[in-house]
């Protein structure tokens, strides 16, 4: 270092700010090769006393600096090596001063503001790190306010492993996600510029691993066995396993959960699960473990896929613990995995509706007219096909591996055996009571719709919508209007009305338009087609035609086409209308296709949210005041291939329209295994047309592919078509459901603490659920307790039955007394503002470990 470099040090050093109690600045300078003793007379110091230590003049100083010249600032250079303290006669001046050096390790200590030579051993182990600009201004970034030997170890790894926070936990994130990514250079530069010893001494101290085989990855093993041993206290661990357990677990169960849970580490966590299942060979101990010991361990995939495999034998054995079933997969729902696995869950979910279903009506639908059998139906039985729908839409979706098929087997079992053959039986033997009249008397018809339910609002003036969706069923509009009152604000009744027969599109779509006469044409090597009034009624167009003969203020259009407008476009193209009718068209899209008739159950499901979303655009951009959702027909579908025994021979002679489902004729047929029906009460043909449809489910034998969808005949899924009436009211308030911390203590004293959290009140229609991420922080906004996840969604009357109880763990450190430190209650579903309440707290644990940090 040249003289110039030095004396501008000095002078920077002495114009300091004096320390409190400080009345000058002392400066001690041990010079032991006397490299500057010629030249530290030509030092141009100002108001500074210069002052030469020799080792016979030491009296002579300190009764200089201490009682001839109190008050003046000294610069004490001593051509000698600096003495320990206690053979330093000068030691308590040292103090109370500060030491210059032309050394690297003491210049890096005085730029960093660490005074006294306490520390000197700590910075001169890692003299080759400092001797770099990058690392230096990256370790100097840290504005670290007091220096001890742990920080500094800790802030000399954040900067060889690229840490943005001088954190233990974050260095040791920062090597397993390299290690995950199959990486070595952190720990190469730790063992090149750093100190590896004083790394494991950390991990050691904080997190309680000792084990004499240190290596990053029986390290992963110690961390991900300790976070399973807390999370499943019950679980019997293999003996080999002990020795990876903790004995001071708080911080591993704290970094290993902010590990597993922040996006940016999710990767790295997956990878080293797996790695570390495949090397404790996790899957042959899982046999001999019962699920309940795992239920809310999360640190490993292999749990998720046991309780599935478990839940899928139980159900398939006919085993009805159906509420034990649907507790333990609710236990899974805020744990890591989950997401992963929620098409599994959902299937599952489904599958124990459907099985409760079977199991309270045991195989058994009783006798009934026509007419009660369909309100049965509306009210009761419609859940099947439901459950069922909302299975095959979650097992669909399953791509992982076939462990859901034996599940998939019993659900057909279940809904085609105990429950379509039954009702399709005892539907069959009522109509055949009601001597072949159709329709049904009493039920409302879907030829008087308009007439019904379009016309009351025309009366008064009120424009109305009506979206008619091809073959959405009653159990998709029952899921629809439930979903409207929930979501929207607005009320959505839900009704109930008899298709045409044959239910289908043909005659379906007319059915609901304004008419006099509905009815069949056909001519001489033409077609039936299903005229209104001599009109036609195939196509956007014609219906818009016959729409416009009552009301002239009418327009039709397609969903795919209105899907397609801005706010703009939509308002100028509905403006001045009364009447709008808006045809949707996914269901029989897909079901019509052989190539795609297996997805129609997942098509049904997409087509309840376009629906939800078309009235949330109508609403919003046109402002739609009421709206009515109903369809042309309904369906029947089976996942498993029809036997032959499921199938009609053709009806001989000759039919007008030739369908699985019926036949069209004009005169009446009696073949065995069908049921016909006059059109004299619903269509305006003279003489009257005949339908002929198989008993129960059956088809007829008709050439080529698509015999699982269907419709045309007269089982009530077919024909029990929804009503859904929607009136918007943007007075009604939509909120979520309050979530409070129910102690008024707020005072932490254990280390492992239970906090209970009450739900305001039961989820409703209008008053949905919330999500929840508890966990604590410091002052400084760093967590310092593993991260709870709470849905409160329960729908229980009894405020008992709705309590939370969690596990908050918190870091082993020191935590001040009078500190304020808060419990966060952050909102998953808000975008913007997360924090949903924030209640400050006091931490007083009386033992908790003494290292720093």
């Amino acid at each position: 270092m040249k003289l110039r470099e030095v004396q501008r040090i000095l002078n920077d050093l002495f114009h300091q700010p004096l320390r409190y109690g400080q009345r000058r600045q002392l400066v001690f300078w041990y010079d032991p090769a006397g490299e500057f003793s010629d030249d530290v007379d030509d030092l141009q110091l100002d108001g500074v006393r210069l002052w030469k230590l020799t080792t016979h003049n030491l009296f002579a100083t300190k009764y200089e600096l201490e009682k001839r010249d109190p008050t003046s600032s000294f610069l004490i250079y001593a051509p000698m090596a600096k003495p320990a303290p206690a053979r330093d006669w000068l030691y308590d001046q040292l103090q109370m001063g500060m030491e210059f050096s032309t050394d690297r390790t003491t210049a890096i200590m005085r730029e960093l503001g660490v005074t006294g030579g306490a520390l000197r051993r700590v910075f001169h182990r890692y003299d080759k790190f400092f001797n770099n600009k990058q690392r230096f201004a990256a370790f100097q970034a840290f504005r670290i306010e007091t220096y001890d030997s742990a920080k500094v170890d800790i802030a000399v790894l954040a900067v060889l492993t690229h840490c943005s926070l001088n954190k233990l936990d974050e260095v040791v994130k920062s090597l397993l996600r390299e290690a995950a990514a199959g990486s070595d250079r952190y720990r190469q530069d730790i063992a090149k510029f750093g100190d590896p010893s004083a790394f494991w001494q950390l991990v050691g101290k904080t997190y309680g691993y000792h084990r004499s085989e240190r290596s990053l990855s029986d390290l992963i093993l110690f961390f991900w066995i300790t976070t399973l041993a807390d999370s499943a206290p019950d679980l019997p661990l293999p003996s080999e396993w002990t020795d990876y357990v903790s004995k001071r677990p708080a911080n591993v169960v704290v970094l290993m959960n902010q590990f597993m849970n922040q996006p940016q580490d999710q990767g790295a966590f997956r990878q080293l699960s797996a790695t570390a299942a495949t090397t404790l060979r996790l899957e042959r101990h899982l046999t001999a473990w019962d699920v309940r010991q795992f239920l809310h361990a999360d640190v490993f995939a292999a749990f998720d896929r046991a309780l599935i495999r478990r839940l899928v034998d139980q159900l398939t054995a006919g085993v009805e613990q159906f509420a034990d079933d649907l507790q333990m997969i609710a236990a899974r729902r805020t744990l890591h995995w989950y997401a992963d696995y929620h098409p599994a869950y959902a299937a599952l979910r489904q599958a124990v509706r459907l099985f409760q279903l079977d199991a309270e009506h045991r195989q058994f639908i009783p006798e009934a007219p026509a007419y009660q059998l369909l309100q049965n139906y509306v009210h009761d039985y419609y859940r099947f096909d439901q459950a069922y729908r909302q299975f095959y839409t979650a097992y669909d979706h399953w791509q992982q591996d076939d462990s859901l098929i034996p599940l998939r087997r019993r659900v057909e079992t279940i809904y085609r055996k105990h429950y379509l053959q039954e009702l399709a039986v005892k539907w069959t033997q009522s109509c055949k009571r009601a001597g072949g009249r159709w329709p049904i008397a009493s039920v409302p018809q879907q030829t008087n719709f308009y007439r019904e339910h379009v016309q009351p609002f025309v009366n008064k003036g009120e424009r109305i919508f009506v979206i008619v969706s091809d073959a959405l069923r009653y159990e998709a509009g029952q899921s629809l209007a439930v979903r409207l009152n929930r979501e929207k604000k607005g009320t959505a009744e839900l009704a109930m009305m008899q298709s045409t027969l044959p239910s289908c599109t043909a005659l379906g779509m007319p059915a609901l338009l304004p008419h006099r006469l509905l009815g069949y044409r056909w001519g001489k090597n033409e077609a039936p087609a299903v005229m209104i009034d001599g009109m036609r009624t195939s196509g956007t167009d014609n219906r818009q035609t016959v729409l416009r003969q009552c009301v002239k203020a009418s327009i039709a259009v397609r969903a795919d086409d209105l899907r397609e407008l801005r706010k703009e476009e939509m308002r100028q193209l509905v403006q001045s209308t009364k009447v709008v009718y808006i045809f949707h068209n996914r269901i029989d899209a897909s079901g019509d296709h052989p190539a795609s008739e297996a997805e129609v159950l997942t098509a049904t499901t997409q087509a309840i949210d376009d629906l939800t979303g078309l009235v949330n655009k109508l609403v919003n951009n046109v402002s739609a005041g009421a709206i009515i959702i109903t369809a042309d027909h309904g369906y029947l579908y089976q996942r498993d291939l029809l036997q032959p025994s499921g199938k009609l021979p053709k009806v001989s002679g000759e039919a007008l329209l030739v369908n699985r489902r019926y036949l069209l004729t004009e005169k009446a047929t009696d073949a065995d295994g069908t049921l016909c029906f006059s059109t004299v009460e619903e269509l305006a043909n003279d003489p009257p047309l005949h339908v002929t449809v198989p008993n129960g489910a059956e088809r007829f034998m008709v050439q080529g592919a698509g015999a699982n969808y269907v419709h045309g005949g007269a089982m009530p899924q077919e024909i029990a078509v929804p009503v859904i009436t929607f009136r918007s009211d943007r007075h009604v308030v939509i909120r979520q459901v309050g979530v409070k911390l129910m102690s008024s203590l707020r005072k932490i004293t254990n280390m492992i603490t239970f906090l209970e959290f009450y739900q305001s009140e039961p989820v409703a229609e209008k008053v949905h659920s919330r999500r929840l991420k508890l966990y604590f922080i410091d002052a400084d906004r760093v967590p310092i307790t593993n991260e709870n996840r709470l849905i409160a969604d329960r729908t229980a009357a009894k405020p008992a039955e709705r309590i939370f109880r969690e596990k908050f763990v918190f870091k082993t450190k020191h935590y001040e007394r009078k500190a304020t430190y808060y419990l966060i209650l952050e909102d998953e579903d808000q975008t913007v503002d997360k924090v949903y309440e924030r209640i400050p707290f006091t931490i007083d644990i009386a033992w908790v470990d003494d290292f720093g940090f």
